[in-house]
């Protein structure tokens, strides 16, 4: 079995983000701390915003297989809000910045959260498209004569 064809809730997509993203923000504190690595107090941000985008990507790609489209459109977002928020919270208590004081950030996270509605629109527009294309009676082209 592919990869792609397994059915997984986003919701719970949602939750593995928010904890990979967590452990990363976590080890970068730890080695900023031990003074191994001079990684920036901003960093957390970065992978807050990272882990966003690779689930929006990996959610709209993943909804190709989805049995219900608009179930899974719904727990997509869903999912969405918790990672933008868990990620959130995890990047301020690790880094001690709010969004607003992170630089460019909070720009980052509005224009992933649209990014993330035109994914979905884009792959939900395929889908209709393909079952069209399936349903439709292909004929030859007729030859005119001369």
């Amino acid at each position: 079995m592919l990869f792609f064809e397994h059915k997984v809730d986003p919701l719970r997509q949602a939750a593995l983000f928010v904890g990979g993203s967590a452990v990363f923000m976590l080890l970068a504190a730890l080695l900023r701390w031990m003074g191994v690595s001079a990684i920036d107090r901003i960093f957390p941000w970065s992978v807050a915003t990272a882990f966003l985008l690779l689930y929006a990507v990996f959610i709209s790609v993943m909804s190709l297989n989805a049995s219900s489209a608009l179930k899974y459109w719904s727990r997509s977002i869903y999912g969405f809000a918790v990672v933008a928020l868990g990620n959130g919270v995890a990047a301020r208590l690790i880094s001690g910045l709010a969004l607003g004081e992170a630089q460019s950030y909070r720009w980052t996270y509005v224009v992933i959260a649209i990014c993330f509605l035109v994914f979905l629109s884009i792959i939900n527009l395929m889908r209709k498209i393909v079952a069209f294309a399936e349903r439709e009676e292909w004929n030859a082209p007729r030859r005119r004569q001369r």
